[in-house]
């Protein structure tokens, strides 16, 4: 998995998320609040092995997951952890960057991490046997495509629609962005926006995170169950004011 967009708007910004994944693997748990050390994270959890590839925390930090790191790899099992309970292990720190540094990360399978933290925006990257971090301007729009699912024509073809929507669209509105993330591409279902190969390897849900005004908004929607709910945070009011509606 997977594609992910990143758009500025204003003081705000809405981090996008499709996964992508093979049809044999256990669907994901609609997004929930969980305690943890360093204070409470909303996410979807996985149904295989408990971790998550975007989550939200209560002091407004959120991140997202794409599997592998700057190339494909080779998949090289036993791994230690899954890349979705790494991912918890540097949320659940009130400075993910630091704890990518920190982490070790030893027979973990490769994978690219995108953080936003209050007004900075972070790439970071584990290919396996080195670590990358690299500040990016969090006023400027970005796509990420999973490298272990789409080659490299694929990925520019890919940002060359997402650049083509964000010229298209004078002003970014939820609504549009998830209509990109459910029709963008060219009619290649298998390397559109929301692709699908062969019924085996699909996208399985859309999560989008939208920040303003230190509110933050968390849409979740399941493709395979139609499924869908809406979550809200106050990061400027204690945590045990932070309330959901479904």
């Amino acid at each position: 998995m997977c594609t992910v967009t990143y758009i500025p708007n204003g003081g705000a910004f809405f981090l996008t998320s499709n996964r992508d994944e093979k049809n044999a693997r256990l669907k994901a748990g609609q997004p929930q609040w969980y305690q943890f050390a360093s204070g409470k994270i909303l996410f979807p959890k996985d149904g295989n092995a408990g971790g998550t590839w975007i989550a939200l925390h209560e002091n407004s930090n959120a991140m997202v997951l794409l599997n592998g790191g700057f190339q494909n790899h080779q998949h090289l099992p036993p791994y230690r952890k899954s890349r979705g309970q790494i991912f918890l292990d540097v949320f659940d720190h009130p400075n993910p960057v630091t704890a990518f540094k920190q982490i070790e990360l030893y027979k973990i399978e490769p994978f690219t991490l995108v953080i936003r933290l209050k007004q900075q925006l972070y790439e970071t990257r584990w290919n396996g046997s080195e670590k990358s971090v690299t500040e990016i301007d969090p006023l400027k729009p970005y796509i990420w495509s999973s490298v272990t699912l789409y080659a490299d024509e694929v990925i520019q073809k890919r940002k060359e629609w997402f650049d083509a929507f964000i010229s298209s669209n004078a002003e970014i509105k939820a609504n549009n962005i998830l209509h990109f993330h459910r029709f963008g591409g060219d009619g290649d279902s298998e390397n559109d926006v929301l692709m699908n190969r062969n019924n085996e390897l699909f996208t399985v849900s859309i999560t989008l995170l939208h920040q303003q005004n230190q509110i933050s908004k968390l849409h979740y929607y399941d493709l395979l169950t139609k499924e869908e709910s809406n979550h809200q945070a106050d990061h400027s009011i204690p945590v045990t004011a932070l309330h959901e509606s479904a």
